[in-house]
């Protein structure tokens, strides 16, 4: 049997050409095509995570003057965590 793609002779029973790599037989199975969308509600979640990293900045220069205690501190570390593995679990999903 000849390559299709650069004419040198190959066995029978190959699965690729040797020479160039070519496969000989078309594949059986076509990848699934990737889901489009849902580009609307990342956007959302982005938007919402960046006006509490904002009232975070805040809460945190409160606490850099003195104002507010140290447990709101921890608390809004906390919260800037939680956030942010959402983000990133959210991405690896899809």
């Amino acid at each position: 049997m000849k390559c299709r793609n650069c004419g040198a002779e190959i066995a029978d029973k190959a699965l690729i050409c040797y020479r160039c790599g070519t496969a000989t037989t078309e594949a059986k199975y076509q990848p699934a095509p990737l889901p489009r969308g849902g580009s609307r509600s990342g956007l959302v979640a982005t938007a919402i995570a960046l006006a509490l990293i904002a009232v975070l900045f805040v809460v945190m220069g409160r606490v850099a003057v003195g104002e507010t205690s140290q447990y709101v501190r921890y608390a809004a570390v906390a919260l800037a965590v939680v956030i942010v593995a959402l983000r990133a679990y959210a991405r690896r999903r899809r």
